[in-house]
């Protein structure tokens, strides 16, 4: 890392000479450590690692110099030195980082030895300081360095400290001798692959949510790993020679400066707040760093996410030169060479030179300036990267690239190429990102490049997601036999314009690079102009309009929507309109899912997701047929049923039954799974209620199906009961029968402890028949052994409480979802609420596993009614905000 020569901040004080012993000199460097401890936060010491190096220095040499235990160890005869190693040789000496130390003697290590280590580190222990030391001998140093590379690597940034000097220079000078030139490409592939496993376990820095400062990719070991190769392969002394040595442009280079001083001066705000040696930065650190560090609320983010954006930015340089880097020298992710290509470039003034593209001459692109753009076509058409000095290039002539470039059909025409390109592994749009080209292409990127979403449920910035979510649909049809969607795949081959399929996702999210809700609405806004100025004709800028603008309705309709009501399909077709589109959306929400994460795309959503999509392709293919057919499902239901049950004389009886079973219960639940729950029925005489509990076919889970006499607040009291046994409920079916039934069907994780599994749902069936009969109130024991809010969010991660009312998605009832973080006894609380609102559950979706629990209830009050009133919608709203913690937010309420 540049460092610049600055005065130390203890420089003016009357005393600057360090008192004669190790202990007053430990005392001294406490001292000044304190007081530069001090000024740091405050922004006062730029240079504050080189500061903290150099008063450890001075420690060393004062304690060299008065050592009692020195001048018995006879160093005219056994001469020996103090080296600085690791963070501290390259004077990175963060605030609680380990105080690397070499102490290397000439020939063998006296008895003396470990005297002198009490003498020297001891007192630094007793500072709190972590000093890692070691004791050698030059032949054992030399030794060991060749045999273990962990010993080896923090030598080559070592740096003479105190002792005598001509054996350091001794030891590197046989260090590059005898160990790294006869096993330079064993080290450096040792390193490869090291740094490969290490990405693997911490992930890349760039873009997690609790991003590891040090060893996660795009984190300071990226760095330190090119620092290593380049000492040992062109003998580096300074950082500096990274440019010099033509590894990077004087602008790169200048940019590596900045992104490792942001990322220490992060590192080192995050050791002060932890008080200790701390590289992950988790979410309750993070709103705290950014007030330190001066961020403000602006352009409609917070300071946490300005400054995370920051970080990932500067992180994803820091990853970027460190894979060029590794591409350059020869390796790829696997540690092998590249084969070389026998490839060409069709493009005059582009060429193949080693394993990537240049330009033949830079002068060319100020003569012809769409070379700009046609070299990340050949790029794309190559699988070929571009070189640092293409890279500079593009970075220093893209001021070329001007409105009226952008908007030239030959241009555009390009672009197009570039972005209908297959990548298996290579994706050209964010070198276009890096390089600054696809902000000039489309200004509108500029605003959501770095553009954090504060949530666990958004992995990656803005910008790059959107060109992951590109990515993904382009290897769409390749995914069917991973995490894909082999629908999706098939979808992939029917789409006729995947160009605009491909554009809509590309700009899907592009609204939220301005302030303001609904950023679907805000990016449909924008799309006019960005594919008006394109040339794109009507019909197809409003295809890529329609995309950006539904691009949630498939994912939030599976998740918060009942879709097995036939009205859910229909209020879809009617905003999609149309079976190409329907494709289309369906393969944008899959690739938007997966590139959001975990959290949004998994086998549940897909499920869901699939399950939608058929649906909704019934009825734009079939019409009002799709409700002739639900008819004639059910009808064979009713057949299949009565086929089973003997003697006939009970037809009769069931018939009955079956004429009381609501059609949305018969539409959606199996023959077999009814048949169970007339048995289940038939036990009911005489009971409040009766239920049925097995194990789940794919998971370590309960079904529980609860069979009862409905009464007024009989979801609220169920889910009560099981907040109370420690039963957590991850999803949740409500039918209600005609002949005042009701039938809830409950998917649940069982009680803690499988030996007494029985036992715990014994008491859970007392407690439920307590309840119904009124001898136990829930809401009383709840608050004080049973509610307990164990929200596992960190307070830096809690959302408002969100509560949105329905009334046009369904013509029946009004629907209620509430966005909340997830504790013990949420459920109860808000179905209590509706229950004192005086409303009856009909339908419930429980979502528990995306960044806020999103419960979702289909309602009508007591007398059978939708709530349509404004004071009415206001009083469910305000008696769900009532009984839940945390901050609210305003409604979006769609009537």
């Amino acid at each position: 890392m540049l460092k610049e020569s600055r005065t130390p901040i203890y420089a003016n004080e009357s005393n600057r000479t360090m008192p004669k012993t190790s202990t007053s000199a430990a005392e001294e460097l406490h001292r000044h450590r304190n007081r530069l401890l001090g000024a740091f936060p405050k922004g006062k010491v730029p240079d504050f690692m080189l500061q903290h190096s150099r008063l450890l220095d001075e420690y060393f040499r004062n304690s060299f110099e008065t050592s009692l235990i020195g001048p018995r160890m006879d160093i005219t005869r056994n001469p020996y030195v103090i080296i600085a190693q690791g963070g501290y040789g390259r004077d990175d000496q963060c605030v609680h980082s380990d105080v690397d130390l070499l102490i290397l003697f000439e020939k063998r290590v006296p008895e003396k030895a470990e005297a002198l280590i009490r003498e020297i580190v001891y007192p630094l222990w007793d500072l709190g300081l972590e000093v890692g030391h070691a004791t050698r001998s030059l032949k054992e140093c030399l030794s060991l360095a060749a045999k273990d590379f962990e010993i080896l690597t923090p030598l080559l940034d070592a740096r003479f400290v105190c002792g005598m000097s001509r054996l350091y220079s001794t030891l590197m000078q046989m260090l590059r001798d005898k160990v790294i030139k006869r096993r330079a490409r064993k080290v450096i592939d040792w390193l490869v692959e090291t740094n490969q496993a290490r990405h693997i376990r911490f992930g890349d820095s760039a873009y997690l949510l609790e991003p590891n400062l040090k060893e996660g990719q795009g984190g300071l070991r990226d760095y330190h790993t090119m620092l290593w190769i380049a000492r040992i392969k062109f003998n580096l002394k300074h950082p500096r020679d990274f440019e010099y040595l033509g590894h990077l442009s004087h602008e790169e280079y200048q940019q590596l400066v900045d992104a490792l001083r942001f990322i220490f001066n992060v590192r080192n705000r995050l050791h002060l707040l932890s008080k200790r040696k701390n590289d992950q930065l988790h979410f309750e650190s993070q709103i705290s760093l950014a007030r330190s560090l001066g961020y403000r609320k602006a352009n409609g983010q917070q300071p946490v996410e300005q400054f995370l954006g920051e970080l990932h930015e500067q992180m994803e340089f820091i990853k970027q030169q460190h894979l060029i880097f590794l591409f350059e020298q020869g390796y790829e992710k696997k540690s092998r060479r590249y084969k070389r290509r026998a490839k060409v470039a069709k493009i005059e003034g582009i060429v193949v030179k080693g394993d990537a593209l240049t330009f033949s001459a830079s002068h060319l692109v100020k003569t012809n300036p769409h070379l700009l753009i046609q070299i990340f076509a050949e790029s794309a058409r190559l699988k070929l990267p571009l070189d640092v000095e293409a890279r500079r290039v593009v970075r220093e002539f893209g001021y070329l690239f001007d409105a009226h470039m952008r908007a030239e059909p030959g241009v555009v025409k390009t672009f197009e190429k570039i972005l209908l390109t297959s990548a298996p592994t290579f994706n050209v749009l964010n070198a276009m990102l890096h390089t600054g080209l696809l902000a000039r292409f489309l200004p509108a990127f500029k605003m959501v490049i770095n553009r954090i979403q504060y949530d666990e449920y958004h992995i990656y910035p803005v910008g790059r997601h959107l060109l992951r979510t590109v990515m993904l649909l382009k290897q769409i049809k390749d995914l069917e036999n991973g995490n894909g969607d082999p629908l999706a795949a098939e979808l992939w081959t029917e789409v006729k314009s995947k160009k605009l399929l491909l554009w809509g996702a590309l700009l899907h999210d592009i609204g939220k690079g301005q302030p303001g809700k609904n950023h679907s609405a805000r990016g449909e806004a924008l799309i006019p102009e960005i594919l008006g100025e394109k040339g794109y004709p009507p019909e197809d800028i409003e295809t890529v309009a329609f995309l950006v603008r539904e691009h949630l309705l498939l994912a939030k309709t599976a998740a918060r929507r009942d879709i097995n009501d036939e009205e859910t399909a229909l209020y879809c077709a009617r905003r999609i309109n149309d079976v190409e589109r329907l494709r289309m959306l369906y393969l944008l929400t899959v690739a938007d899912s997966m590139a959001t994460g975990p959290k949004a795309w998994n086998s549940w959503t897909a499920t869901l997701l699939r399950d939608l999509f058929f649906k909704i392709l019934n009825v734009l293919e079939n019409g009002e047929l799709a409700t002739q057919e639900a008819i004639a499902l059910m009808a064979r239901k009713h057949d299949e049923l009565l086929a089973t049950i003997k003697p006939k004389k009970r037809h009769k009886e069931l018939e009955a039954l079956f004429g009381a079973m609501s059609p949305r219960y018969l539409l959606n639940v199996p023959v077999e799974n009814i048949r169970a729950h007339v048995a289940l029925f038939q036990r009911l005489e005489g009971e409040r209620f009766v239920w049925e509990i097995e194990p789940a076919m794919d998971s370590d889970t309960r079904i529980v199906t609860v069979c009862a006499k409905d009464q007024p607040g009989l979801f609220s009291r169920i889910a009560g009961v099981f907040t109370l046994n420690r039963i957590n409920i991850l999803d949740a079916q409500v039918f209600t029968w005609r002949n005042n039934t009701a039938l809830d069907i409950f998917k649940v994780q069982p009680p803690p402890d499988p030996i007494f599994e029985d036992e715990k749902w014994e008491k859970a069936r007392q407690d439920l028949a307590q309840t119904l009969e009124d001898r136990l109130d829930l809401e009383k024991r709840l608050a004080t052994d049973g509610d307990r809010r164990h929200n596992t969010r960190p307070p830096a991660m809690a959302r408002p409480v969100r509560v949105e009312i329905d009334n046009t998605t369904s013509s029946f009832f009004t629907i209620v979802e509430v966005f909340a973080d997830d504790f013990p006894g949420l459920l109860f609380r808000i179905t209590n609420a509706l229950f004192q609102c005086r409303l009856d559950v009909w339908v419930a979706k429980i979502a528990t596993n995306v960044d806020q629990v999103v419960d979702v209830f289909y309602v009508r009050d007591f007398d059978g009614q939708k709530v349509d009133d404004p004071e009415q919608t206001d009083i469910i709203r305000n008696a769900i905000h009532a009984v839940l913690p945390g901050d609210s937010v305003s409604p979006q309420e769609t009537h």
